[in-house]
């Protein structure tokens, strides 16, 4: 069987070209809501090769074939990895056709036995992506001149893998700072404590995205771990900033919308509105503090806000999806509460933005600007699922897995989180709309 995909996309056939030659591409094209990880990216378009990882240990090894190379009008590639290729034909190529001197068409042809239904919706979210992509890297360069070099703490998670490729494939450098031993050219190891005098040389910015996963039951082991996490390895790695001399500029941070404090009701929140009560709001006040070090040398500091970060591959919505694809999903106590939300994509545009735009300083409300109760929230996933969301989990329940404070921190939480200071930039949102962003990540925008 052949399968064919073909739009067009706002950018001149070289940039295109290059886009998906460079590191990332194979990972921000990956469709989110498949159970597969991108393992190895091809070196070469030529005759590179890529892995992914499927689940029961298979590997998918896609080979380039040098003789279908041809820059920038073509690349090729074609399973080679047994069991898979004993029983599978696939053979994958990209042709890319000037349509004018700034939009180009890109073709995805596949002989393949895998059935058509199978691909199609892997094929629209992949078209959906690159066009995203180009357009955001389109308009990132109004506010940089070129690449720049970023250290990132948390390159692994969840944020920071989509983070990393997007600022890849973008043409900037990632210096992965871990807390292992460095084993890539592309790492430093990062002594949370006492990081070294020289690990962020050469740097232009740093995006800190590391710290103990909020999901847990509150008692005083996690919440300990939570803020320990946080508070006094931003703040030593702030100092280290301040005390480069050829070190970064930019200092961005994580942050959250728990700031805010769980009860907020249906007051809008924005940027300056007064900080709420509970455990997480005193954990954001302090970690968001300890940028300190680098603001009071003249960096710019920028910290993100984040809400909840929409992704099939994790975090409250990778939670969710199970119960809504079995038919057993629905909302969360009464529905009432309002749940201030961010697709992936937009988020890591927002961080792009944090790194380059030298006019965005300060906490920045990183959510869509439409906000949904609870209620609506699952009536839109189990839609876009075409399940049913009509079964409510009680209140009580997350409470068996979080604890009570934990679940009025998180899963009950109560926040209508406006974006001002995005909004006052004029900045795109990708997915502005739930039903946009959740179509999208699951593959059915139409």
């Amino acid at each position: 069987m052949a399968f064919q995909r073909s739009s067009v996309v706002r950018a001149p056939i070289d940039e295109v070209f290059d886009w998906h030659a460079r590191p990332g591409a194979f990972a921000r094209l990956a469709p989110p809501w498949q159970p597969v990880r991108p393992v190895a990216e091809a070196r070469s378009l030529r005759d590179g090769a890529a892995v992914l990882a499927l689940p029961g240990g298979l590997r998918w090894v896609a080979v380039h074939d040098p003789a279908a190379y041809d820059p920038p009008h073509r690349f090729a590639d074609r399973l080679a990895s047994p069991p898979l290729s004993t029983v599978l034909r696939w053979v994958h190529t990209h042709d890319f056709a000037a349509e004018t001197e700034q939009s180009t068409r890109v073709t995805d042809r596949v002989d393949t036995s895998v059935p058509e239904a199978a691909l199609r919706s892997m094929f629209t979210y992949r078209h959906a992506q690159l066009a995203e992509d180009l357009d955001a890297l389109r308009r990132s360069r109004a506010w940089g001149s070129g690449p720049v070099t970023v250290a990132v703490t948390g390159s692994g998670g969840l944020i920071g893998s989509a983070l990393t490729a997007l600022l890849t494939t973008s043409g900037h450098r990632v210096v992965r700072l871990v807390r292992g031993r460095a084993e890539r050219p592309d790492e430093r190891h990062w002594d949370l404590d006492r990081p070294a005098k020289d690990l962020l040389q050469g740097v232009d910015a740093v995006v800190h995205l590391a710290g103990e996963p909020l999901f847990g039951r509150f008692n005083a082991a996690h919440k300990a771990a939570v803020r320990d996490s946080r508070v006094g390895p931003t703040r030593a790695l702030a100092r280290c900033a301040a005390d480069t001399p050829d070190g970064p500029r930019v200092f961005v941070s994580a942050s959250g919308i728990g700031y805010y404090g769980p009860r907020r009701g249906d007051e809008v929140l924005t940027e300056d509105s007064p900080r709420g009560e509970g455990f997480l709001a005193e954990v954001v006040a302090d970690w968001e503090a300890a940028t300190a070090p680098a603001a009071e040398a003249g960096l710019r500091c920028v910290q993100v806000r984040t809400g909840i970060a929409q992704s099939p591959r994790g975090g409250a919505l990778g939670v969710q999806r199970p119960l809504f694809s079995a038919g057993v999903g629905g909302p969360i106590g009464d529905g009432r509460q309002w749940t201030s939300w961010i697709g992936m994509d937009d988020l890591t545009d927002i961080y792009l933005r944090a790194v380059l735009d030298e006019g965005l300083s300060g906490p920045v409300n990183a959510v869509a600007p439409h906000p949904v109760r609870g209620r609506t929230y699952a009536l839109v996933l189990g839609s876009v699922l075409r399940r049913p969301a009509l079964v409510p989990v009680p209140a009580w329940g997350p409470g068996l897995l979080l604890g009570a404070e934990g679940a009025k921190e998180t899963a009950l939480a109560d926040q209508r989180v406006r974006p001002e200071r995005l909004i006052a930039a004029g900045h795109h949102f990708r997915h502005p709309r739930l039903d946009q962003a959740l179509a999208h990540l699951f593959g059915r925008t139409r």
